[in-house]
Parts: structure tokens; C-alpha cells; sequence
């Protein structure tokens, strides 16, 4: 149920206020502004009633202000409902200009109260909505809650993923490892209409077949060696969010047919219980085995695969998303120079031609790893193929490091080239931001484009 908190020091009121509407909310009762703001901080409620005749200044109302304001500054989006008394209208104006949702004055009429409560509510649930919606469609083209890409794979990616945000239905997301399978699945989440539930990941694959049902489905108290309490599992955390079985093609066959059920009846039963539980949670699941084969061989349950996989994503290995490599590369690189607060701009020629030519078996993973490899190892601003692990492996070009230079301006020709073409690629072209990252004009970048034949 939504939560309500009720502020007041009458304790009669907060009698009349539970027995009246304590079936409809989950109340949340504080007797001064202390206790108030503790919870509120705690429980996070959407709706709150106010009375500003607070102990210890019960008479000035000056104490119910300073909780109104604090609650405003901690959640603007609260709606509070300010109580006054009848002779009070200039403090209930007051509250309302400092950002109260309403105002009633008392006695307490339980009917009309219940009238501005509900249509608090509704108010909230529409602005979460269109948040929610804001945000969508806020996520450009080429980035979608942290997934980048510019390549048209990248791009049926991320219609996809808008597509299904605001059903329930559930998602199969095929693709090697590294390719970004658990970001698509938090992706999906972030932009659905369960995104302030739980969002609860599990590597099937990663745990034992043994220990997975109560990983799973949780266990009751005796139902195995050890068990000496009850233990909710994974399914029953995600009610009322989503639910990513990660590696599904690990499942166990005993343990498919029991997902099975709670897809078609959404209820489980704890190991070594006999209680339906009803849990309401989306499933988003993630393989980078072949499904089709598994099935053919028996190893992977056809009904499951039909009830998981209503809508299926396939993310593309990196070594086919193209110039995404360097954009990715190029972002890494800005990161892990901000965060060990190394002044690395660029990576070489010779450095750029090793990635491009490298086939990535670890995907996107392997790539930042090696990017934060080569900011800790570089010593200079520039980054070359051994600063990235690639030593010992064929040369990829000829006279591409600056070691390699014959005199100190070519090398320094070579470094100001770099930085000007990496400054160009980072900031997609904007020669403003690109002058900016580099610490000169605009008029001083155009010379040294045509300089060195750098183009837009």
C-alpha cells in the first residue's frame, strides 16, 4: 500500500486518523517534528499530513514550518497536507507558498480528508509517470541509460528497449560475454513503469545446482541441514520489480519446470514449504549459449524458452559495432583519467590500429579493462600499444609511435596531432568543446587543423 505519514502531538487525532483510513495506506505515524523527519528520511513516504502545532512551540507554529521546509528539501516531489487550525488561514497560506501540496483546517472531517489524501496521491502517481516518460524520451539515440552506440545494431538495441520499457512482458537478451547483456536488462528496468521497485540480478550459472532452488525460491526453517530460518529468495525480493536470471541457460532442468510454474501462475512455494506465495515481478533474462541447440538437445525446455523469450535482444559482438569501438574507447579513457587524475588525451596511431584490428573476445569488459590498464601504466599524455597490454604481439603500422620519430618536432607534430584529433572525436565535432578540452581558442584549433590536415 502507499505510504502515508501523519504528523500530529494529538494522539487522539492519530487514533481517528488510523481507524479512519488505515486500511487504505500503510500509515506511518511521528508525534513531533524530530521523530518526523527521521522517518521520513527512513520510509520515504509519498503523501504526508502535517499539523504545525508542533512541541515543542505548539502555539507559534514556527516548528511545523521548519518541518515542512526540511521535507521539501529532502523529496520537493512529497505532496504534504498542511493541518491548521480554524483561525489559522494566513499560516495555511504560508505553508502552501513554501510548497505545501494543501491545506485543511480542523475539526477533521474523516470524508473530505480522505478526498485530499486520495487526490494527493493521484497527483504523485501521474507526476512519477510522466518522470518517468520525461526521461525516456530524454535518452537520445546513441545513449540510452548508460549504453552507448552509434552502429544500426546498437540502434534496433535501443528501439527495442523502448519498445517493451512500459509492458510487462518478458525479454531474452542474447549476446557473448562482455557484451552489455545485465546493462540492457538494468536499461529495461530504469525505463519502465517498475523503476522504483527492486531490480534483482542472479547469475544462474555462477551457483551451485544445489544451493540455486533456495537461491531461487528461498527456504522454510528445517527444510535442509542449516536452514534454521526462513529465507525469502530471490523471486520473492523482486515483487514488484524485475527479476534478471542471468546466464539462463545454465538452469538446471529440475529447476526450469519450477520457473516454468511461476511464469504461468505467478506464485512459488519456498523450498520445504507448501504456501502459494504470489509474487508480481517482470522477468528480463540473458544467455550467450545457443538456445536453439540446447533445446534440440534436450538440455533447455521449449515452453520456458517460449514464456521468457517473448521479446528477444541480440547485442552485437564489438569487433562488428565499428567505429563504436573508439567511441567507447575514447569515453573509458576520459573517465579513468578523471578518476586517477592523470592528464591522458589520446591514444596513438599505432595504438588506435591495434584496437581496431584486435578481435575482442572479452567485448565491451575486456575493453575498459584494458583502457584502465593503459591510463595507470601510460607515462606520458599519449597512449601506445604496450601502455594497453599489446606488447609482444606483430606490429599493426610502421612509424605510428612517437618513439619511432626521427626528430623532436616530428614528435611533437605527432602529439599535437593526436590531441587535436582526439579532442575532435571526444566532443563529436564541436570545435567549441574541442578548443575547450584543449585549452585554446577557437580561432587557434582552426589554425591547427589546416595545420595538420585534420578534418571536421
Amino acid at each position: 500500500m502507499d505510504k502515508l505519514l501523519i504528523v500530529d502531538d494529538n494522539e487522539d487525532i492519530r487514533k481517528q486518523l488510523k481507524w479512519g483510513i488505515g486500511k487504505e495506506y500503510s500509515l506511518i505515524m511521528a508525534a513531533d517534528a524530530r521523530e518526523a523527519l527521521e522517518v521520513f528520511r527512513r520510509q520515504n513516504p509519498r503523501v504526508v499530513t502535517l499539523d504545525l502545532g508542533l512541541p515543542p512551540q505548539e502555539e507559534s507554529s514556527e516548528e511545523g514550518f521548519r518541518c515542512l521546509e526540511e521535507m521539501l528539501q529532502i523529496a520537493p516531489e512529497v505532496k504534504v497536507i498542511v493541518i491548521t487550525g480554524s483561525d489559522e488561514k494566513e499560516n495555511a497560506v504560508r505553508a502552501v507558498q513554501m510548497g505545501a501540496y494543501d491545506f485543511y483546517q480542523k475539526p477533521i472531517d474523516l470524508n473530505e480528508l480522505k478526498v485530499i489524501v486520495k487526490r494527493a496521491f493521484h497527483l504523485q502517481t501521474l507526476e512519477d509517470e510522466n518522470r518517468r516518460l520525461q526521461d525516456a524520451l530524454e535518452g537520445s539515440e546513441s545513449d540510452i541509460k548508460g549504453i552507448i552506440g552509434h552502429c544500426p545494431e546498437m540502434q534496433l538495441v535501443f528501439s527495442t528497449i523502448r519498445k517493451v520499457a512500459a509492458s510487462d512482458i518478458s525479454v531474452l537478451v542474447f549476446g557473448e560475454s562482455g557484451t552489455g547483456k545485465e546493462l540492457v536488462a538494468r536499461a529495461i528496468h530504469a525505463v519502465s513503469l517498475r523503476c522504483n521497485g527492486p531490480f534483482i540480478p542472479i547469475n544462474c550459472g555462477a551457483i551451485p545446482e544445489n544451493l540455486l532452488e533456495s537461491e531461487l525460491f528461498g527456504h522454510e526453517k528445517g527444510a535442509f541441514t542449516g536452514a534454521h530460518t526462513r529465507i525469502q529468495g530471490k523471486v520473492e525480493y523482486a515483487h514488484r520489480g524485475t527479476l534478471f536470471l542471468d546466464e539462463i541457460g545454465e538452469l538446471p532442468p529440475s529447476l526450469q519446470v519450477k520457473l516454468l510454474r511461476f511464469l504461468q501462475e505467478k506464485v512459488i512455494q519456498r523450498l520445504g514449504g507448501r504456501e502459494n506465495i504470489p509474487v508480481d515481478a517482470r522477468i528480463v533474462a540473458a544467455t550467450n549459449i545457443d538456445i536453439s541447440r540446447a533445446m534440440e538437445e534436450g538440455t533447455f525446455r521449449e515452453d520456458l524458452y517460449y514464456r521468457i523469450g517473448v521479446v528477444t535482444i541480440t547485442l552485437p559482438p564489438l569487433r562488428k559495432r565499428g567505429d563504436d569501438l573508439m567511441l567507447l574507447a575514447n569515453l573509458f579513457l576520459k573517465r579513468f583519467a578523471n578518476d586517477y587524475k592523470k592528464r591522458i588525451k589520446v591514444f596513438s596511431p599505432a595504438a588506435r590500429e591495434f584496437m581496431t584490428a584486435y578481435s575482442w573476445p572479452g567485448n565491451v569488459r575486456e575493453l575498459e579493462n584494458k583502457v584502465q590498464r593503459a591510463v595507470l601504466m601510460a607515462s606520458s599524455p599519449v597512449i601506445e600499444p604496450d601502455d594497453l597490454g599489446f606488447a609482444g604481439r606483430p606490429a599493426a603500422v610502421k612509424g605510428g609511435t612517437y618513439s619511432e620519430a626521427t626528430t623532436l618536432r616530428e614528435a611533437r607534430d605527432r602529439v599535437e596531432r593526436d590531441m587535436i584529433q582526439g579532442a575532435i572525436t571526444n566532443n563529436k565535432g564541436n570545435i567549441a568543446k574541442a578548443a575547450e578540452e584543449l585549452g585554446i581558442s577557437r580561432p587557434t584549433l582552426y589554425d591547427l587543423l589546416k595545420k595538420h590536415g585534420v578534418s571536421v
